[in-house]
């Protein structure tokens, strides 16, 4: 019996720096994305978070996934720097994850260089225009 269609979860299948932000997305790997996306030891995916530009716990499942192999998570919360709901930060805490909120433009930077020091990183990007 033959299959129809299967959509899966896009993703890019591995740790590469961001090259460029920006009109609602991001660029890697030679790729675009138009939308917020994360950056986690398993790939890059596109991310919609409920509450954007902060995310709360409903946002963070994927993140939790991999929670083991992520010392500092980067939230890039848009074009102001915004804090992280307590609640959000406690889970965080309880998993030995520094949660550093900031706008997107520095969190891609601050990705790239803790990325190239192959440090545990992680990043929670909001696009911006």
């Amino acid at each position: 019996m033959a299959k129809g269609i299967e959509f899966r979860d896009a993703h890019f299948p591995g740790r590469v720096p961001i090259d460029a932000y920006g009109n609602g997305g991001f660029r890697f790997a030679d790729m675009s994305h138009r939308g917020s996306i994360l950056c986690l030891p398993s790939g890059i995916y596109g991310w919609e978070p409920v509450t954007p530009p902060v995310p709360g716990l409903g946002d963070i499942g994927k993140i939790m996934e991999e929670a083991d192999q992520i010392e500092i998570l980067l939230v890039g919360t848009g074009t102001d720097l915004r804090r992280l709901p307590e609640d959000l930060r406690a889970v965080l805490r309880e998993h030995r994850i520094s949660a550093d909120p900031m706008s997107t433009g520095a969190a891609v930077r601050t990705y790239n260089v803790l990325l190239a020091e192959d440090r545990a990183v992680a990043a929670a990007l909001i696009a911006v225009d």
